[in-house]
């Protein structure tokens, strides 16, 4: 015979919504950066970082800092 379905206290669940933000950085406003580049080395830019597990925009943030960072 199957389980049947637990509902989760609901104390448990006011705490787990509370603690959302916990570990969030503050709210600013961002600035936005479009860039147009070939389809080809978008999807292969794409691809690599679905390998790496990993978001592109991710990827991009670090080689902005990375390239702040040596003074660029």
């Amino acid at each position: 015979m199957k389980p049947a379905f637990k509902l989760p206290e609901r104390r448990a669940i006011d705490e787990w919504v509370d603690k959302a933000g916990e570990g969030a950085q503050p709210k600013v406003k961002l600035a936005r950066l479009t860039i147009d580049l070939d389809p080809d080395l978008h999807a292969k830019f794409k691809a690599a970082c679905a390998m790496r597990r990993t978001r592109m925009i991710d990827e991009v943030r670090g080689f902005i800092e990375a390239y702040i960072q040596k003074g660029g």
